[in-house]
């Protein structure tokens, strides 16, 4: 495949396309995956090209998807499984967290449960109740579990691939409402490593580390506070267990400041470790307090009133202009 310009769900459907060809270990499953294509047409395809006993139609049934994805992976192949959307995960909990996470170290190395577990997440689509989730933080607290986030179409092609080929289970949270935001994907190039934080945007005067939905937010705020001559550097985190720790210091050594970015409420967040982290660490380089912005510390609101819920430009500025007051 050449390079080309593709949406973000194009990107993770050749990518799961292109696994399907290299492995045939590897099988996606969940609920309308097949002759549906998926909700949100990710899988679409799949099941025409490569048969029902690859890629399959589940019952609606979480814990059973995650459970019957365990006893696949024990028999040595490759599940890669969609939860339809962020808010139906919570059945399969007690699957993820207490099986899944635990059989490497239960087993002391000896079992490896190579399984991909897809979830769309966050808002900004409109959707109803249990639709609009950002749990990313309850299974980066999991040990025993990867988590990732891509924010554009290049890095959902190649951390799915990675995913896939990883021995361990990967948490592998798609941004919905860029699903549809197209990047340039080169399925020759060199991919960095999954778990590597990129500096997506070089700035001098404070850092904005986000992931997923929320980089784009971030370059749009570099972009505005570039017009008042404020430098913003942005970095998308991508990972959030194992996080970059380094990359997040070594920005935040040059620039001083830091807000970190996220969909999920602020309240014992993913950006709570970072802050913690980044203040033990570049204590003495910090100009002022590492800030956060995220949802708040309540449940996701009907749909026309998420707009006044989500982080958005105004909302990470008023941080920007805080953090440069100090």
């Amino acid at each position: 495949m050449a390079a080309e310009k593709m949406a973000l769900a194009k990107a993770i459907n050749e990518s799961l396309r292109t696994a399907l060809e290299a492995d045939p270990k590897v099988l996606v499953m969940g609920e309308d995956v097949g002759k549906l294509g998926g909700v949100f047409r990710v899988t679409d395809g799949l099941q025409k090209d490569f048969g029902e006993g690859r890629v399959i139609d589940t019952p609606l049934a979480e814990s059973g998807i995650v459970g019957t994805a365990i006893g696949l992976a024990l028999r040595g192949y490759r599940p890669v499984v969609e939860i339809q959307f962020d808010g139906f995960v919570f059945p399969a909990y007690d699957q993820i967290v207490t099986q899944l996470a635990k059989m490497h170290a239960r087993a002391l190395g000896k079992i490896k449960l190579p399984v991909v577990i897809r979830i769309p997440y966050g808002g900004g689509i409109g959707a109803v109740e249990h639709h609009s989730e950002s749990p990313e933080a309850l299974f980066a607290h999991v040990a025993g579990l990867k988590v990732v986030s891509p924010s554009n179409a290049s890095d959902a092609y190649w951390m799915m691939q990675q995913a896939i080929h990883s021995d361990d289970p990967v948490i592998f949270f798609e941004p919905k409402r860029r699903y549809w935001d197209k990047a340039e994907v080169d399925p020759e190039a060199i991919p960095a490593p999954l778990h590597k934080a990129h500096v997506v945007r070089a700035g001098s005067d404070l850092t904005l580390a986000a992931y997923g939905p929320m980089v784009k937010v971030c370059h749009d705020v570099a972009a505005a506070a570039q017009e008042e001559g404020r430098s913003l550097e942005v970095l998308d985190l991508r990972s959030l267990s194992p996080i970059d720790f380094d990359t997040v210091q070594a920005s935040v050594e040059k620039t001083g400041r830091l807000v970190v970015v996220h969909e999920a409420p602020v309240f014992f967040g993913s950006g709570a470790e970072i802050a913690a982290r980044i203040t033990e660490r570049c204590f003495y380089h910090l100009e002022a307090p590492v800030l956060r912005v995220g949802g708040y510390h309540a449940p996701y609101p009907p749909a026309r009133l998420e707009e006044e819920y989500l982080p958005g430009l105004d909302r990470v500025l008023d941080a920007v202009d805080r953090a440069l007051a100090y």
